[in-house]
């Protein structure tokens, strides 16, 4: 097995509740708690889970964009966490971030030629005609006309802006993309171009991608391995064609019935949960999905599962659950 590019353990983000006249702490919410995962090179690991489960935070704190309340990051060998400012500089060479929405992402008062080389510039890698040049080469490598860079945002369509804020990421040569749904706010025949590109420049710069989103169709085609998260902690991790077969986490079986498929003879029953997500302020004790669980409840083990947390565990080689059941 490779040597992981990029290591986690035991990432935690809790943002504190303020009250009263003095802001005096009343609470924390749990936005990432207690995640661990390796990420090894060339691969893409699929992030996935509903809306609010952590999924950005994760991302983000990965490249300390929000600083992580505790926990241990390593890229290539490397400590992320706890990194000096000038030791951080030199690691977001390798790790960059492609935003979800590529409207609010990019600079409006600056030309896509400024904003490519802005950050050649600030890495010293390259000014002037040069840095001029390579944003005309990055901008080929995702599919614009080098003649783009002397616009404004504005003028681009949304796949366009998309494919921009793709290209400034590359612009330092990085070796690890943060994705962070990267298609969700694009049409749906946009969508499957950018998915394209991203697994051809893949393949072309042999980078590494964290892929975090919530459509687990757009996850399954790009992915070598999918982690699902719910309420801020991992609890089905394997690799991609393992998940989609034989998942066995009944929240991830519960995502898998959702998504739609064309062909009537292989639609599956739809599992619909019961309740909504708990708050991550005041997460359920035991296992978190225990309240929405409908193993649990089938099998008469509420009262275990709500005083028991179960581990995440590896139950078949790369294949790792977080269920009493699994």
């Amino acid at each position: 097995m490779a040597e992981a590019l990029l290591s986690v353990r035991e990432l935690r983000k809790h943002f504190p509740i303020r009250k009263g006249l003095f802001s005096r702490v009343a609470g924390q919410v749990r936005a990432v708690d207690g995640v661990s995962f390796d990420l090894r090179a060339g691969e893409t690991l699929g992030l996935v889970g509903e809306s609010g489960c952590g999924k950005t935070t994760t991302g983000r704190c990965l490249l300390r964009l929000i600083e992580p309340t505790s926990g241990d990051v390593r890229f290539d060998g490397r400590p992320v966490t706890g990194a000096s400012p000038r030791q951080l500089r030199s690691l977001r060479r390798e790790m960059q971030i492609v935003f979800q929405d590529p409207y609010s992402s990019l600079n409006p008062r600056l030309t896509v030629g400024s904003m490519l080389a802005e950050p050649l510039e600030i890495h010293g890698i390259a000014r002037g005609a040069a840095a001029r040049a390579r944003a005309a080469e990055l901008l080929e490598l995702v599919g614009l006309a080098p003649d783009h860079a002397r616009r404004y945002p504005h003028e681009f369509s949304g796949g366009q802006r998309q494919r921009i804020g793709i290209a400034r990421a590359l612009a330092v040569k990085p070796r690890l993309l943060v994705l962070d749904e990267p298609v969700s706010a694009l049409d749906v025949s946009i969508q499957a171009q950018i998915v394209n590109l991203l697994a051809d420049l893949q393949r072309e710069l042999s980078l590494t991608y964290l892929f975090v989103a919530h459509d687990l169709a757009v996850v399954e085609h790009i992915s070598t391995r999918v982690a699902v998260m719910y309420l801020g902690r991992i609890v089905e991790l394997a690799d991609r064609a393992t998940l989609y077969r034989d998942a066995r986490h009944p929240y991830t079986r519960s995502l898998l019935s959702a998504v739609p498929v064309p062909d009537p003879d292989r639609r599956s029953k739809r599992i619909v949960l019961a309740g909504d997500v708990p708050s991550p302020a005041r997460p359920p004790s035991g296992c978190r999905f225990h309240p929405r669980c409908p193993l649990a409840a089938e099998r008469g083990e509420l009262a275990r599962c709500s005083q028991h947390d179960p581990p995440l565990r590896e139950i078949a080689p790369g294949h790792w659950v977080a269920c009493h059941f699994a």
